[in-house]
């Protein structure tokens, strides 16, 4: 397999971890080549990961090796193996639509819900995980083992699993998401990019009748919700598009100077980009799941990955306002 064929399938190189450059984008590339051949279409590749990865939630619930021994155990190495899976999956699909230049707006519809799809089951499974399996948690505690406070615990993982996942997970890849597409945007321009923005979107969903297209138009209000929630987080962002649409009436007329100067303020950022996605999220949920303590988990994502990426916007407004000034 040679280097330069799985670099071909990259978004950008100044987007791409490092740990997708040596282990996912090789390993997604071959199956990537293997649906070329079966003449599977990107979105279907899609739907498979979302089903695989979903499907770890199972494992990931019955992986307390304290009290289940080594099928407990066990159970943990399949889901990790499972999500593992869905995740070359998910990078195949993007790098099949690129070979194949079968690019469609379901199919960055899917790309984006695929992690929810994902997480959503896992987080509920170690929810259920912790209301059947907290004695070590109690009696670190001194909390009595009944029935009443296993409820009253479990209600409590579960709040802070819904705010762990509704208010960090979906709003911090969000904002990663975002920041990779418009960093793509001012290095390759709208077409090297999928920057979408929340006007746009409800426009075609507005134009899109209802009668033959429900399930289409779900997904679309999704995406119009996705797709504004990532414009409110970003103000300054926003403000210089604005400026940028006034003065140069398009991307294709923007100085090249400018470009340079926004990918030089932002490539720094695109490494924090990477940690608040997939891998580095996936390897401390692994850790905390075969340690059987999940709930460390939902810990690091609110506490370290909240902060980080409150740290990774700041940084982003704050150049977006400078350069905002400069026009």
């Amino acid at each position: 397999m040679k280097k330069e064929a799985v670099k071909s399938t990259y978004k950008s190189n100044d987007t791409e971890e490092w740990l997708d450059k040596v282990w996912t984008r090789p390993i997604g590339y071959l199956w990537a080549l293997f649906f070329k051949r079966l003449h599977v279409h990107p979105n279907v590749v899609t739907v498979l990961s979302m089903i695989i990865g979903a499907s770890s939630a199972i494992f990931f619930a019955h992986g307390s090796y304290r009290t289940e021994g080594t099928e407990g155990l066990l159970y943990n190495i399949i889901a990790v193996i499972l999500l593992a899976w869905a995740n070359f999956y998910d990078s195949a699909d993007g790098q099949l639509a690129r070979m194949t230049g079968q690019k469609t707006r379901l199919g960055r519809i899917l790309d984006g819900a695929a992690s929810e799809v994902w997480f959503i089951p896992i987080y509920l499974s170690l929810v259920y995980r912790f209301y059947v399996h907290h004695d070590l948690e109690f009696s670190w505690l001194g909390i009595a083992h009944t029935p009443s406070n296993a409820c009253i615990a479990a209600w409590v993982m579960l709040a802070v699993v819904l705010y762990s996942g509704f208010v960090c997970h979906s709003r911090q890849c969000g904002l990663a998401d975002y920041y990779r597409q418009i960093h793509l945007f001012f290095l390759k321009g709208e077409s090297g990019s999928e920057l979408d923005n929340a006007a746009q979107q409800q426009k075609i969903y507005d134009e899109t009748p209802w009668k033959g297209n429900v399930l289409w138009k779900l997904f679309l209000k999704t995406y119009v919700n996705y797709t504004r929630t990532q414009e409110a987080q970003t103000p300054h962002f926003q403000h210089l598009m604005n400026k940028i649409r006034t003065k140069y009436k398009g991307m294709e007329h923007v100085p090249s100077s400018f470009r340079d100067e926004f990918r030089a303020q932002s490539l720094p950022l695109m490494k924090w980009t990477n940690i608040l996605t997939f891998n580095t999220r996936a390897i401390v949920l692994y850790v905390s799941c075969l340690a059987d303590l999940p709930w460390l988990y939902f810990c690091f994502e609110i506490i370290v990955m909240g902060g980080l990426c409150k740290y990774m916007r700041h940084c982003h407004e704050k150049f977006c306002r400078q350069l905002s000034s400069k026009l």
